[in-house]
């Protein structure tokens, strides 16, 4: 028997206060070292390392990554000498490289091609691969937008800069060149692109940069700041310079190889990549079913402090750091199978590292079980900022592949360290799960002097319980796939046929984590079958330009307004299949069956062997409420799957059902009427959504609301489609029976829910699913924002990994774009011939808007410059001089006057706009969409200065970047100047 706390003793309740007090402390303590899960990742490394797999390719076979200079990065020739001491020279002509840096697709993130030409292409490296890193989490990035998500950057170098200036001087820099080569930005720009508002900080602490960024973000989930945490590094070698430098302090080793351990190690390979990995606090990754790839135990950094020299590495601190790790983790050394270490090379720093981690790690570990230790960096180079997320990503892939791939370059054993214990895998080397958790560290110091540890454990066992199991299951899955242009959509579909035809994973689970784990995008594909097999093979058509059975396709324009048709028909065993196989359905039905305790049930009536044609006639209470239920537990079908309709209208017994999801009276009255007739509703409110008349397609108002209207509706005859052609529908959702070939139409869109039947027939098996399905997949490619986690609701799913984006690159390089020109003088008082000859020889407008400016000038001359108040805006009065002259030294006179509406249309006015945003943005006029958002191509605030500056002086009004925001389209903001003109006369009109 419990006892209340005013029955317990002093004693036992200030025993109990101290119970609850140690609880509340664990949970404190706890959550001050939670595990971190890593839930995804994503990389860019040399030897073709674009992605996660086929990284680990690179590392199961021992690839050497490290190749010589590209000759599109500096003349390796030119700066190469044998001679170390050689001034302005390099000793070796070899790293690890990346391919095609210059590409990007800018138009994806919005950026346009002028902004991306001045964008450090570490910038653009971490856009892409953090997007591919939150896709493999199955995070999708819609969902993420104003989230706390943090961003956290390791980054320590910029060469981008410093070639914009060698390009073309002070000149060839422009407003971008600031936002676009600042190391802060670099972890900003994700968070801006992403819409995300936790923690975003770059961090350069040289080598160690990347896993001091991650560790911080575990310390920022820990400590609540963020839900999510995106963590890496990046480092490209883009000039000669910085490689010179380290040539004069001997820390490269002239074959350019990472000989980490060999005796004859001299130094380290530069090298470059991108890396990041996607982090979430352990309990919240079990709780959301996130894909778990790895855990952090713990992690710390620390700093040398003042030792032998500022770059040089010290073991007291490297010993220091790693056992905070491990006290945060709570790991025993012992319990560390393998170490990933700095292992740069270098003579001095390879015994120190190694004898700091021999002083932890090896103490009372038998010869039975020595600590295997290696370094990526023999096989992509030393990465610097981004070095410690190649390790962690190593590291990750050894465990989940169960194998330490092998460590490259060791011919012989370095006689500096002491060996003891310790094992170098120079072939691969299984790493099998056993009865305990394997585990790893990580170790990372840079010249700065801060060193890095973090203490990575496998993934905990990823099989579903016993109480996870479930009979119920759909026989049919819907697989969506979208882009942002055709191409990219062609690409996408190449991808996932290639991966459907060769998964293990549940079709399900595939579905499930493609739907629920991307954004939907305005190219949208969508695929319905029963086995991933299928699905590849549908896939296959589509690449092929056909257009299979089951698969459609279709770019968005907006969302299509949809009406839903409760019928009030059904036939024998309607709704049957989907009380066995969707949760959702049997729920509402159930719900209906306990209000209504009928003879027969209604649970009977979906059987086809219970009293035959009789199941659903509206002639009976049973019937009536059958076909109620059945079209009620529909619509809550389609409701959880987020169809939102525009309008209802009902037929019959469907008239009650659309009564009652439109909210005028509840479940319990609409039942009792159908049940009980003449029994009239009471306390009648307005519908949420409008409901039409049948067969008209009229809004019934307030005749609804009359308690006689609902007197015996469900024997109201049904012989017709109703008319709902003048609603200006996308499409109809029949809910029931009834619609038939015949009332199919792409305006609107006539969509049924179930399979039509002649009476006393029943659909054929997955006839129901597939007519569902079919759709569900033609309101998703035409635009309708559907909720797939509600789709999936009720079933046993887990998130799986599969293909990320397919980028559209093009080249965006220093030299890929014109700069803009200076800024032109403005318009003058002279004659239009004058004028035209002056503009023609300044060659700074195109020819779109030489056609145009005849009109102004004419007008301009017209009116010879006379403002409304009859003086310049400079104050002075009518046709006095700036003081300038032209060439044949006539005065010349600045506009100041507005323009009429009868000097330029809004067709001219957007010509003009197209061919300055196109200019402004460095591409074609014909890429610019005069309907489409400004933010879509690129145009952002630096852009709308300029282009509103232009505007001001070619229109003479007050044009503003504000415009761009309020008139957000090409088209809109030209329709707005132009009625400008008309409103405000000559008066400058302003915003």
């Amino acid at each position: 028997m419990n006892q209340t706390a005013t029955e317990l003793s002093p004693i036992k309740r200030a025993l109990r206060a101290v119970e609850d007090m140690q609880t509340r402390l664990e949970a404190i303590q706890y959550a001050q070292t939670e595990p971190i899960a890593i839930v995804g990742m994503g990389c860019r490394f040399p030897g073709g390392a674009e992605t996660p797999e086929a990284f680990w390719e690179l590392l199961h076979q021992g690839k050497d990554a490290v190749v010589k200079v590209p000759a599109d990065r500096w003349d390796a020739e030119a700066y190469y000498d044998t001679d170390p001491y050689a001034p302005g020279k390099v000793y070796t002509r070899e790293a690890g490289f990346l391919g095609r840096i210059d590409g990007f697709d800018a138009q994806f993130f919005g950026i346009s091609a002028r902004e991306a030409a001045s964008l450090d292409p570490q910038q653009r490296l971490l856009l892409e691969v953090g997007w591919e890193a939150l896709e493999q989490a199955n995070q999708a990035s819609d969902k993420l937008f104003s989230s706390t998500t943090g961003v956290f950057v390791g980054i320590c170098s910029n060469d981008y800069n410093k070639m914009i200036w060698e390009h073309g001087g002070a000149e060839g820099v422009d407003a971008f060149c600031a936002t676009g080569n600042a190391l802060s930005v670099a972890a900003g720009r994700l968070s801006h692109a992403l819409g995300l508002k936790g923690p975003s900080l770059a961090v350069d602490t040289a080598c160690s940069s990347a896993l001091v960024a991650v560790h911080l973000a575990c310390q920022s989930l820990r400590n609540q700041e963020c839900e999510l945490a995106l963590a890496g590094g990046v480092h490209l070698l883009l000039s000669p310079d910085s490689t010179v430098a380290f040539a004069r302090t001997q820390m490269l080793d002239p074959s350019g190889r990472c000989k980490t351990f060999d005796a004859e190690a001299s130094g380290y390979a530069r090298g470059e990549g991108c890396g990041a990995v996607v982090l979430k606090r352990l309990s919240d990754a079990k709780r959301d079913r996130d894909p778990i790839l790895a855990v952090i135990r713990g992690s710390a950094v620390n700093h040398n402090g003042r030792s032998s020299s500022l770059v040089a590495p010290n073991g007291p601190a490297q010993q220091a750091v790693i056992r905070q790790a491990l006290e945060v983790g709570k790991v025993d050394p012992t319990q560390i199978d393998y170490v990933e270490v700095q292992g740069t090379g270098t003579a001095t720093g390879q015994p120190i590292e190694v004898g700091a981690l021999t002083s932890i790690f090896c103490t009372g570990r038998g010869e039975e079980r020595p600590l295997h230790i290696g370094s990526v960096k023999t096989n992509l180079g030393h990465l610097e900022g981004a070095s410690g997320i190649a390790s962690l990503i190593k590291v990750i892939l050894s465990l989940q592949h169960q194998e330490i791939p092998p460590h490259l370059n060791l011919q012989q054993l370095n006689p500096h360290i002491d060996w003891q214990n310790l094992q170098v895998p120079t072939q691969a080397k299984p790493w099998p799960r056993g009865t305990q958790p394997r585990l790893a560290g990580i170790n990372c110091f840079g010249f700065s002097g801060t060193n890095a540890h973090v203490v990575v454990e496998e993934a905990p066992s990823s099989a579903r319980s016993p109480q996870d199991s479930s009979s119920t299951e759909r026989p049919l899955h819907v697989l969506t796939l979208s882009a942002k242009t055709e191409g990219a959509l062609q690409a996408l579909a190449q991808r996932y046929q290639s991966t459907l035809s060769r998964s293990d994973a549940a079709t399900a689970d595939i579905c499930f984590s493609a739907n629920t784990g991307r954004s939907h995008f305005q190219h949208r594909l969508s695929v319905v079958g029963s086995s991933a097999q299928a699905m590849a093979t549908q896939l296959s058509a589509f690449i092929a330009g056909s257009s299979p059975s089951g698969l459609l396709s279709g770019k968005v324009s907006a969302p299509p307004k949809v009406a839903v048709w409760f019928t009030g028909q059904g036939y024998p065993g309607m709704g049957r299949d989907l009380y066995e196989t969707q949760p959702i359905f049997r729920a509402a039905f159930e719900k209906c069956g306990a209000i209504a305790p009928l003879s027969p049930s209604l649970l009977e009536s979906l059987s086809d062997d219970s009293f035959s044609d009789n199941s659903f006639s509206t002639e009976t209470p049973a019937g009536r409420a059958a076909l109620f239920a059945v079209e009620y537990a529909l619509y809550q079908l389609w409701k959880a799957w987020g169809v939102e309709p525009a309008c209802l209208i009902g037929s019959g017994v469907g008239e009650y059902v659309a009564a009652c999801v439109a909210g005028m009276f509840d479940l319990e009255t609409a039942l009792g009427l159908l049940v009980t007739p003449g029994k009239l509703p009471a306390g009648l409110n307005k519908p949420r959504f409008p409901i039409l008349s049948y067969p008209d397609g009229q809004p019934l108002g307030d005749t609804m609301l009359k308690p006689d209207y609902w007197r015996d509706r469900f024997l109201q005859s049904q012989s017709e489609t109703p008319h709902l052609n003048a609603q200006g529908l996308d499409a109809v959702l029949v809910l029931g029976s009834g619609l038939s070939t015949s009332a199919a139409s792409d305006s609107p869109l006539w969509l049924a829910s179930l399979p039509p039947a002649q009476p006393g027939d029943s659909p054929e098996k997955n006839s129901v699913w597939e007519t569902l399905l079919a759709s569900l997949s033609h309101l998703y490619v035409r635009g309708s924002q559907i909720n797939w986690r509600g789709f999936d609701t009720g079933y046993l799913r887990q998130s799986v990994a599969l293909p990320t984006y397919t980028w559209q690159r093009q080249r965006h390089w220093i030299d890929s774009v014109d700069r803009p020109a200076k800024p032109t003088q403005p318009l003058v008082a002279l004659s239009p011939d004058q004028l035209m000859a002056q503009i023609k020889a300044t060659d700074t407008f195109s020819e779109t808007e030489l056609q145009v400016l005849p009109k102004l000038l004419n007008w301009l001359n017209q009116k010879a410059l006379r403002p409304a108040n009859g003086a310049g805006t400079n104050g002075k009065a009518n046709g006095a001089t700036n003081g300038k002259t032209n060439g044949a030294g006539t005065p010349t006179t600045t506009v100041s006057a507005p323009i009429s509406a009868t000097a330029t249309s809004a067709d001219d006015i957007q010509a003009w706009l197209i061919e300055r945003i196109a200019r402004e943005l460095g591409v074609a006029p014909t890429d610019i969409n005069p309907d489409d958002p400004f933010d879509t191509y690129g145009l952002d605030s630096v852009l709308a200065i300029g282009i509103a500056s232009a505007g001001k002086q070619a229109f003479g009004v007050e044009v503003t970047p504000l415009m761009l925001v309020h008139h957000p389209t090409v088209a809109a903001l030209s329709r707005h100047i132009a009625a400008s003109f008309e409103t405000a006369g000559t008066e400058v009109f302003e915003i």
